[in-house]
This record gives structure tokens, C-alpha cells and sequence, in this order.
């Protein structure tokens, strides 16, 4: 079914393809002009796609009607951006000078907090590369395929599926035991969505930590980049605070600089831990 949405603010929906090339949330393809992606539906778990086009200030999004609302969290597409871009940038030149670099941009998610709990326990200790190539196997051998717009793509699998997994390649068996129990905790509705935004910010950490192989880190990422959390304080990843002293000198403080950011302490970590990859990268 086909929408037209036109966002709160501004959004690039080419800046969004940029973050997808080199990160795995979700699975999706850009040929220059329409953005196609899969994942599964939380709850049900049913595989959907959408194909996503921007003209001007308007995104048509083909998506069935009732996985509408994922395709707008995805993209960030369900939050008013006027605030961060013409009150947070105005009061903090330097982010200022990052977002106005890739114009538009606005955070990009894992498909459900599910997927984001599975690649923070598979990223732990390895490069991000091998992670991420370890999220796309088991998309394309367990995954359900879904045609999108002419092509096919492969949904991360969802819970129960990943419990029928007998033989993970090159995932540590410790990795192993905490993806099973956190596939449990998914169908228990522990990383469910609506239940984690719906908590203080404070009581979802602490909710996300007692899951087995989620510390701070992954319970901030959890929180962020899988249920779309807007104002949360990143404060446990050294590469988080990394970025910030690239950006505002030596000494300088995540915490302490993220004040300014309110309410979108989210997406001012999201900004600079993408400029950050970006120039580590060289593009």
C-alpha cells in the first residue's frame, strides 16, 4: 500500500542509504533513487518490505498499511526533527557544522530492538565487519526472503526461528547461549518496543541489563538504535566519547556536551559517531 509522507522537518532519505552501506539494520538496497528494505514485524514477527522514494519534501512509502509505523521508526521518520534542527544545531556550532555536512540526516534503526540486542552480543570483542558479515549469513540461511519492489531481500530471522538454529560459524559458545536466552527474552515481550519506550529512560537500562550478555553499552544501543529512543545520554562507548574529542577538542566531555542536545541526546550521538565512521573510512 503506497503513503505519502512528508516529515516534521528536514530528512534525507539518500543520507539514510549512507548509513545502511556499511551497517546491517536492516537489510536493504539503494539504486540512487529507491531505498528497499525488509525485516519482521514485531510481535507477529510476520516478514514485510517497503520501498521508500523521495520527491522533495515528500517520501512515498510502499509498505503494507499496518507496517507503516516500523518503516516510519526506521527511519526516524515518526518524530517531529524541527526542534533538533532549528533549536538543538542553533545553540551547538559544531554539530551544527556536522549535521549541516550530511543535510537531512536523521538517525536510522534496527529493524525491532530484537535485532539491535542480537548485534550488540555479536559485535562484543570482534571487529564490526565480522559482526555485521555474521548478521547477513544468518539473514540469508534462516532469514524469510521478501519481495520488495522486484527484488529479493532477506529479513533478519526472528526469535523463535533463531531458536531452531543448531550451528552458528564462528560465533563463540557463550555468544550462542546468550542469543537463544534473548530470543526467549523477545518473545516474552522483554525487548519489545512500545514496553521499552514506554518506561523512564533509567528503569529501561536497568531492564535491558538484567537480559543475559547486555551491559551499559548494549542497553544504550538497544535502547537507541532499536526502539528509537530519542533522548538518551550515550555515556558507556569509548568510541562515543572518541568522537566527541575529535569534534570539540581534547578534554572535552560526552556527558557534559550532550546537555546541549536535549531532547535529542540520541541523535546528537548518532551524528557524531557517524561523522566519526565516515572519516574512518575516508569517505
Amino acid at each position: 500500500m503506497r503513503a505519502a509522507v512528508t516529515p516534521a522537518g528536514p530528512f534525507s532519505l539518500a543520507q539514510a542509504a549512507r548509513v545502511l552501506q556499511d551497517f546491517p539494520v536492516p537489510a536493504a538496497t539503494w539504486d540512487g533513487e529507491t531505498l528497499r528494505v525488509a525485516f519482521c514485524l514485531e510481535r507477529s514477527w510476520e516478514p514485510v518490505g517497503a520501498a521508500l522514494a523521495q520527491q522533495g519534501d515528500t517520501v512515498r512509502v510502499d509498505t503494507p498499511k499496518h507496517a507503516r509505523a516500523t518503516v516510519e521508526r526506521i527511519f526516524s521518520l515518526d518524530q517531529d526533527a524541527r526542534p533538533f534542527f532549528e533549536k538543538v544545531l542553533k545553540r551547538d556550532p559544531v554539530l551544527r557544522r556536522i549535521a549541516a555536512a550530511r543535510a537531512g540526516l536523521r538517525p536510522v534503526l534496527f529493524g525491532s530492538p530484537w535485532e539491535a540486542a542480537v548485534w550488540s552480543v555479536l559485535s562484543q570483542r570482534v571487529q564490526m565487519t565480522q559482526a555485521a558479515r555474521t548478521m547477513v549469513r544468518l539473514a540469508e540461511a534462516h532469514g524469510p526472503a521478501v519481495e520488495v519492489d522486484g527484488e529479493t531481500l532477506h529479513a533478519f530471522p526472528c526469535p523463535a526461528t533463531l531458536l531452531r538454529v543448531r550451528e552458528f560459524p564462528g560465533v563463540a559458545g557463550y555468544k550462542v547461549e546468550w542469543l537463544l536466552d534473548l530470543a526467549h527474552a523477545a518473545l516474552r515481550g522483554q525487548l519489545d518496543t512500545e514496553r521499552l519506550l514506554g518506561m523512564p529512560v533509567d528503569d529501561a537500562m536497568r531492564a535491558l541489563q538484567q537480559l543475559p550478555g547486555i551491559g551499559r553499552f548494549s542497553a544504550e544501543l538497544v535502547l537507541i538504535r532499536g526502539a528509537g529512543a530519542p533522548d538518551v545520554q550515550s555515556t558507556a562507548a569509548a568510541r562515543a566519547q572518541h568522537a566527541v574529542e575529535r569534534a570539540y577538542g581534547p578534554g572535552a566531555d560526552l556527558a557534559t556536551v550532550g546537555e546541549k542536545w536535549r531532547p535529542y541526546r540520541s541523535w546528537g550521538s548518532f551524528l557524531l559517531r557517524f561523522a566519526l565512521d565516515e572519516a574512518a573510512s575516508g569517505r
